[in-house]
């Protein structure tokens, strides 16, 4: 064979993957094997998938190969389907992640050090900035084969997608679902902005905080409650009598706010005067009374009084810290009553500072308390303040519980860890202001984004009802202003002499017309540049002032289904949006449920039919709105998610820098291939439970199948096709091959089928299993090992048949596995037929090439189950009896119950030929060499006879053998127990073994029973050396490098058992080792000089071999 011979090109063993990856994206980029699958489906029916925009300002790591290998593989699935699927990519460009980089990079650090630099000069390198790691994205992309079009990707910064998130907000706003509103918000001091919600939620990390117990002195007076005329039990006692109420809160740094204590007024609560002391009580809830003062207090505490929490509402007391004035206006140093105290933890009793908190800040508005708060935005109490001056608030708790402590006020204090939200972009510890906002009132349509996530296929189903839903079950207004500088600027303008009078402005023209003039060129719709923009109120009084506030970054991402065509200003815009929203395809890690999963889902349940497609969907009361074009095409932005969680490192551990236990995503390609990554990822658990990555698995799993599919490429197909085979008419058609053909024919259109329903059921893990079973077990484990000798020739129908199978079981293996390894699938598809499998059709019922797939045969399927099986209980029935497989055995005898017996005759050489047996036979029973034990399964029939387990003991173990085989097939056998009378006895009250009754060696299994004739005569021994023998020379061929078609020269030596056994056989050993002449003799002659020698352990006697090229 010379090398123009070569129809099919081997893949060398020191071919690394690497190496073959980056041939054929050479080729992709040559052949523009991306814009062709583009073309060649460009007006098929859109299957859109979104792609979730990254920011390019951080290097991409393993975990985004993780995500986007499950993004692609579903896009290439459906485009090998015949789907158009728009592969648009984007990038996250504005935001506090930008910011923070360039702070780092100028060496400052906040807004006065950002102010200080200028903000038109600060934005500049904004812009600059989120390009750092471009190419680095965009090479990790190219690497692992993750197909995007980055020749037209949407910019979130760019002008016409800021233009089509004004028109966004416009639109929320002339729906009165956009307003300026006063709240509690997270709120993040460094950064100095408030945060959303779903912002707030993937921030959380684990912290130890101060949980303190203070004792506050109660100011005795009138203390009538709001239930009526009841006057307090407290004040019944002498007023020489100190009194305090004990007040828990594990933010010691708010207690500079106090305005109001808060109990519930149904609870009950009890004043505790402390055994042997007259002159001072405590107050707090009964039942918190043992987790505060121990299980014991009782011994040590004599009850005064007990009474309603309604009794202490109206109360006075003394606040713990007097550091700042009270405001004029408003309540102060009062007892309220609200239903959010609870029982559960804490004395029942909770400081209130309404500027810190939702609850507080609720409460003081139901009672009018005062609104105290000295800190300012950068988290820091005044300079002047006592004690914790000039401190932030976080850092000044140890200083307020000592300030407690030397003022008697510290009833205890401990430590407690919980989970606190932390800013997600920065790290620092949030704190809860009372802010005004521009927010979404996401509030008016909560129950229709509940209705639209109803009908989305989320995978897993449980994140979209249970960690997705709840959330929207919880669902508060989004908070969407940001106090900072990079970002979309919110197109509100504001009358600055009439704060009522607002107009939110929904494109460049219509800004251009109010201010009178055309906007230039270079227009900038960033700050400052687009402060500038002012114009007389229409009202007649006044300037329209844009307000200095950004939008949350996640409004911009969750727009890009609209935005990424500038819609609605761009020309074209409207159809493309029509053709492509909603999206059939999202994909995105479990923490963008609470992320851009919800910023999508909002955003377009707010538009509503401002939208294409975007109908509203019925709700739950029956209302409904109406819908535009494709009405059944509404629901949601997606119908389909699939969320993938973390990847950990081997140990476990979630990765970060600080562990060092990143991964560098590109260097772990170049080590095992792009294909192996992918495929471990996507294999070895579900895509929505954490993975560990470990390098040693990938080899062991994914990195292991691919050198078995290259192998079976390699070493047997293209090897020996490549002395003379083609497909061609000369190939027995499917039906007239052997039976072995047949059934793994029939086993790859079961494979196909199954594969491609779990990959549209979006179950990736499953169907990457599925495929990797079938290649490694069915097609290299068994059909090409059965097979083998068959490809040794080109020539015949047998030969020929052979062939076209595997080629056949080749390139539909590649299709397969196209969506999950891209690169080996395409090399080896254009190696067998001429074109890159990415071209190509998933299954071959739609190959507009004429390709068909035979059908598949489920009988024959099962007939060579029962083979395999057969096989593998008759392996363990020779390791059982201490045989080796290379021994010839004279007999086996099987039991194959559900396989029609005019498949025995198929079975029986498969099953001889893989055990080594002379004959195998079939038997319609196991009952002659099968005897059946039962034993009582104690634990389950105890329960059920008690006192009379002793009389069922013996009963149990007396079952007949009939009874025995009629239980162990699935049936109840009755038996009448002394004590107890009737009992039905069956598989979970019985525990049945098989012993061998004869000296057959028995195995049994999956329904199947084998038994072995272990008896190893003269003949058979003889015939068992040989084969030895053969194995080692084999062997010995390979290690001296030897090709599979040169002839050899053999020498044999032994005693006289050795030459007796070689002698027999001498024929079959040449035949099998391709040996010209076989030499058999007492000792290994001189000459020629042998190439290689070896021995041979013959279980005892001992062959000496010699082998030479015959030239």
């Amino acid at each position: 064979m010379t090398g123009t011979d070569v129809k099919y090109r081997l893949l060398p063993g020191d071919l690394t993957a690497d190496a073959l990856e980056r041939e054929v994206m050479a080729r992709w980029t040559r052949d523009g094997v991306f814009e062709a699958s583009q073309a060649l489906r460009a007006d098929a029916p859109a299957w859109t998938f979104f792609e979730g925009p990254p920011t390019a300002n951080g290097k991409p790591g393993i975990h985004h190969v993780f995500a986007r290998t499950v993004k692609d593989l579903f896009c290439r699935h459906r485009a090998m389907h015949g789907y158009h699927v728009p592969r648009k990519a984007g990038w996250d460009t504005h935001g506090l992640p930008v910011e923070i980089e360039v702070e780092k990079s100028l060496g400052i650090s906040g807004k006065q050090d950002i102010e200080r630099v200028g903000v038109a000069e600060f934005n500049r390198r904004c812009r600059e900035s989120v390009w750092t790691y471009k190419g680095d994205w965009e090479q990790v992309s190219a690497r692992m084969g993750y197909w995007l079009d980055y020749g037209d990707p949407y910019i979130t910064y760019s002008n016409e997608y800021v233009e089509s998130v004004w028109w966004a907000l416009k639109t929320l706003h002339a729906k009165d679902r956009l307003y300026l509103g006063h709240k509690i918000l997270p709120y993040c001091a460094r950064c100095g902005t408030a945060l959303s919600s779903h912002e707030l939620a993937q921030g959380y990390e684990d912290v130890e905080d101060p949980s303190v117990y203070v004792a506050l002195d109660l100011q005795m007076g009138d203390m009538r409650s709001e239930m009526g005329d009841l006057t307090s039990p407290i004040s019944e006692l002498p007023a020489a009598v100190r009194r305090r109420i004990i007040v828990w809160t594990t933010t010691p740094w708010t207690l500079v706010s106090n305005v109001a204590l808060a109990v519930h007024p149904e609870l009950t609560y009890v004043e505790l005067r402390k055994k042997n002391v007259s002159d001072w009580t405590i107050i707090l809830a009964e039942a918190r009374a043992g987790a505060v003062l121990g299980a014991d207090y009782a011994e040590r505490w004599d009850v005064v009084a007990t009474m309603p929490g309604a009794a202490l509402v109206g109360a006075k007391y003394k606040r713990p810290l007097d550091w700042v004035a009270y405001p004029e206006e408003g309540n102060t140093e009062l007892i309220v009553g609200e239903q959010f105290v609870s029982a559960e933890d804490g004395s029942g009793v909770v400081h209130m500072a309404p500027a810190f908190g939702a609850d507080d800040y609720a409460a003081g508005q139901r009672h009018g308390l005062a609104f105290v708060n000295p800190v300012n935005a950068r988290g820091e109490f005044p300079a002047g303040m006592p004690v914790v001056g000039g401190k932030f608030v976080k850092d000044a708790d140890p200083a307020i519980i000592e300030e407690l402590q030397k003022r008697d006020q510290l009833w205890k204090a401990q430590k407690f860890t919980h989970s606190y939200p932390h800013c997600w972009r920065c790290g620092t510890p949030l704190l809860y202001y009372a802010r005004s906002s521009w927010f979404v009132r996401t509030t008016a349509f909560k129950d229709e984004m509940i209705a639209r996530n109803a009908a989305v296929n989320w995978n897993p189903p449980e994140v979209g009802a249970g960690r997705f839903g709840s959330w929207l079950e919880n669902n508060i207004d989004w908070a969407i202003s940001r106090d900072r500088y990079w970002g979309t600027p919110l197109p509100v303008w504001v009358n600055d002499a009439d704060p009522n009078e607002v107009e939110v402005i929904g494109s460049y023209a219509e800004l251009a017309e109010r201010v009178g003039k055309p906007l230039p060129a270079d227009f900038d719709p960033h700050k400052p540049h687009v402060d500038q923009y002012t114009w007389p109120a229409r009202s007649g009084t006044g300037t329209m002032r844009r307000v200095p506030e950004v939008i949350d970054t996640w409004f911009d991402s969750g727009s890009m289904p609209f935005a990424q065509w500038g819609f609605p200003h761009q020309p074209g815009s409207a159809a493309k949006v029509a053709r492509y929203f909603p999206a059939e395809f999202i994909a995105e890690g479990v923490d963008q449920t609470r992320g851009w999963f919800y910023s999508l889902l909002a955003i377009a349940t707010g538009l509503g039919d401002a939208l294409p497609n975007n109908g509203h969907v019925e709700m739950g009361d029956g209302r409904s709105e109406s819908t535009t074009a494709r009405p059944s095409a509404v629901a949601a932005p997606y119908r389909a998610v699939v969320v993938n969680d973390l990847v950990l490192d081997a140990n476990g551990q979630k990765m970060s820098k600080s562990r060092g236990n990143t991964v560098d995503p590109r260097a772990v390609m170049e080590r095992h291939g792009a294909d192996a990554v992918r495929l471990f990822l996507m294999a070895s658990s579900q895509v929505w439970v954490p993975r560990r990555f470990d390098e040693n698995v990938i080899r062991e799993t994914a990195g292991r199948f691919l050198v078995t599919l290259r192998n079976v490429y390699s070493g047997i197909f293209a090897q020996y096709a490549n002395f003379g085979w083609a497909p061609g008419a000369a190939d027995p058609a499917p039906a007239d091959r052997p039976v072995l053909d047949r059934w793994i024919l029939s086993r790859l259109a079961s494979v196909e089928a199954e594969v491609d329903a779990t990959l549209e059921r979006f179950d990736a893990t499953a169907a990457a299993r599925l495929l990797m079973e079938f290649v490694s077990e069915d097609v290299a484990n068994w059909y090409v090992r059965l097979s083998r000798s068959r490809f040794y020739e080109v020539d015949g129908a047998d030969n020929r048949a052979a062939f076209a199978t595997l080629h056949e079981v080749l390139f539909v293996t590649c299709r397969l596995l196209a969506p999950f390894a891209p690169f080996i699938a395409d090399w080896m598809h254009v190696e067998l037929t001429g074109e890159s499998v990415h071209l190509a059709p998933y299954r071959r019922s739609s190959d507009g090439g004429g390709r068909s797939a035979a059908g598949t045969d489920a009988e024959l399927e099962r007939a060579m189950q029962a083979a395999r099986t057969l096989s593998t209980l008759g392996r363990a029935a020779r390791e059982s009896a201490g045989i080796k497989v290379r021994q010839p055995l004279g007999a086996l005898t099987c039991v194959t119950p559900g396989v029609d017996a005019r498949w025995h005759a198929m079975i029986a050489p498969l099953v001889a030929a893989e055990l080594n047996i002379k004959q195998v036979t079939f038997a319609d029973s196991a009952a002659d060499w099968v005897r059946l034990e039962g034993k009582a399964n104690f634990p389950v029939l105890g329960k059920i006879v008690g006192p009379a387990m002793k009389a069922t003991k013996p009963l149990v173990e007396g079952l007949s053998q009939e009874q025995l085989r009629t239980i162990e097939q699935g049936g109840q056998v009755e038996i009448d127990v002394p004590g107890h009378g009737a009992l039905m006895l069956d598989a979970t009250r019985v525990t049945i073994t098989a012993k061998a009754a004869t000296s057959l060696v028995v195995q049994q299994g999956e329904g199947l029973s084998v038994a072995l004739d272990p008896t190893v005569t003269p003949a058979l021994r003889a015939e068992g050396m040989a084969r030895e023998v053969v194995s080692r020379v084999q062997r010995l061929r390979k290690e001296s490098g030897l090709a599979v078609s040169d002839r050899i020269r053999l020498a044999i030596a032994g005693a006289d058992e050795v030459q007796a056994a070689m002698r027999a056989h001498e024929a079959w050993i040449a035949g099998e080792v391709l040996a010209r002449e076989v030499v058999i003799a007492d000792a290994l002659p001189t000459i020629p000089a042998w190439t290689a020698t070896a021995e041979v352990d013959l279980d005892g006697p001992v062959a000496r071999i010699a082998l030479t090229q015959d030239s």
